[in-house]
């Protein structure tokens, strides 16, 4: 994420702000200007201080304070370009279902935040089969027959339960679950990548060599799956995945892989906006420098970053008394799989060749070494 400052009176900004704190003006964030900008009303639109040529209204959403998005003052759609993908939003006639949709917004709006800057394919559901699709819905399982609803994906539409947003639940389903972490925004970028498999991998020349470092997705799902809920993972699965339930198939261990692949590319940016630098006194194998583009180095340089990044926070938040931030090892056979994520979306968007990076002899060291990188 960007580091923004207000264009009236130079405050810095959160990516969610509507208004600033210091000088009382109205904030929109421009998407194709990844900015927040400050704005003065002109009529019924605005000018954005950071774009004085064209006039700007706010997202519908708006009105409901759960999207500060601008679109062109004389567009013919009503929502920004995340909010167009809504198909389901809460009923917001009943008690505590717009606080939580606020909160899953503010998810969502970071997840697209990422997917513009990434220049991944992004289509509506609406007008595209194959496009993408939210469900925000309320689990009434409790009060009302019918099943629970479950955050999940199924051919682009992807479902977030309200549940998530309550943070007492979601702690008690991490708990629950044995989970080292569970976030809005970690659902999103997890089942975001369901889709972008079928859109990057399923019938692209990069199938066979996704099988080799995920597995092979043909195993059965729903078998898997059920396999996983009442066996748990392999006793093996720190030496070959991200986490334990990437181990239940390889399309989830691809979707944990990406996650955590969106959670560093947001988080080194964050650092490098911020002029980061870890300079430990006691060792220089912490040492890093947090001043490039994520986008435009290989998965060597961003691990060479993001270790040492991680464990400094890790090290404050144990100060603190809280959780790690980063509680996750980054072995070998998960870096190789971090690296074909991030070759397939810097190829998508034409940053570099296949070849770049040693991808394939890391393929092929982890072949010699395991016998098979997708063995269990």
């Amino acid at each position: 994420m960007k580091l923004f400052e207000c264009q009236s009176c130079g405050h810095p900004l959160y990516f969610e702000n509507m208004r600033c704190e210091s000088g009382g003006a109205r904030l929109g964030y421009l998407p194709n200007q990844e900015t927040v900008t400050a704005l003065r009303a002109d009529g019924e639109n605005w000018r954005a201080l950071a774009d004085r040529r064209r006039r700007y209204r706010f997202c519908a959403n708006a009105a409901h304070g759960v999207c500060n998005w601008l679109i062109l003052a004389d567009h013919e759609d009503r929502f920004c370009v995340g909010c167009r993908h809504n198909r389901t939003i809460p009923d917001l006639s009943r008690a505590d279902n717009l606080a939580h949709w606020r909160l899953i917004e503010a998810a969502k709006h970071r997840l697209f935040y990422t997917i513009i800057k990434l220049r991944l394919p992004l289509a509506m559901k609406a007008d595209d089969p194959a496009g993408l699709a939210f469900d925000f819905l309320e689990d009434t399982s409790a009060t009302a027959s019918g099943p629970a609803v479950l955050t999940g994906h199924a051919n682009g539409l992807i479902t977030i339960s309200l549940a998530e947003a309550d943070d007492a639940e979601r702690e008690r389903r991490k708990q629950a679950m044995g989970e080292p972490y569970r976030t809005l925004l970690g659902h999103f970028r997890h089942e975001v990548a369901h889709y972008y498999w079928s859109r990057l991998v399923a019938n692209s020349s990069r199938l066979e060599q996704c099988r080799q470092l995920f597995g092979d997705d043909r195993k059965d799902y729903s078998a898997a799956l059920k396999a996983y809920y009442a066996d748990g993972a392999p006793v093996t699965w720190p030496d070959h995945f991200v986490s334990a339930y990437a181990a239940s198939h390889p399309w989830e261990d691809f979707a944990e892989t990406w996650a955590h692949y969106f959670h560093m590319i947001d988080t080194l940016e964050t650092a490098g906006v911020f002029g980061l630098v870890v300079n430990p006194k006691l060792t220089r194998m912490l040492a890093a420098k947090i001043d490039f583009d994520p986008l435009d180095v290989d998965m060597e340089r961003i691990i060479k970053g993001w270790l040492p990044l991680t464990f400094a926070v890790n090290s404050i938040n144990r100060s603190m008394g809280v959780p790690d931030l980063y509680p996750f090892v980054l072995i070998p056979p998960v870096t190789a799989k971090l690296a074909f994520i991030h070759d397939c979306i810097r190829q998508h968007a034409g940053r570099w060749s296949a070849e770049d990076g040693g991808l394939r002899a890391m393929i092929a060291g982890l072949r010699k070494r395991a016998g098979s990188p997708g063995a269990r």
